[in-house]
């Protein structure tokens, strides 16, 4: 494994509890898979399509999301929504990541 691929992996999972923060705080105002797809990767968490949608999932299977579909249009589309839940949840992983990141900026820079 290259030092590309080993580097790539841990932004890799560094990033993936990012994700499921920054949905949970955009789908706060409701919105649907593709939107929210270009919506992450405009506000630099780019994430695949087969990474979003498992997730979505998951989410509102834990309670997290509520989901709804739309059929006023040609192509039906599912509009998601943070839950009650969800939100206690966004506030409970900002404070977390803001406490963290406090951390990590406390500890010694290598010179």
């Amino acid at each position: 494994m290259s030092e590309t691929d080993i580097l790539e992996t841990h932004l890799q999972e560094l990033r993936r509890g990012t994700i499921v923060l920054a949905c949970l705080r955009l789908l706060e105002k409701p919105g649907y898979g593709y939107g929210l797809l270009e919506e992450l990767g405009r506000r630099g968490f780019p994430t695949d399509a087969n990474t979003l949608y498992p997730l979505l999932r998951r989410l509102e299977k834990q309670g997290f999301l509520t989901s709804e579909w739309n059929t006023d249009e040609a192509r039906p589309r599912k509009f998601y929504r943070t839950s009650d839940a969800g939100v206690q949840l966004a506030t409970t992983l900002t404070d977390d990541f803001h406490a963290i990141a406090t951390a990590i900026d406390a500890l010694p820079e290598e010179n």
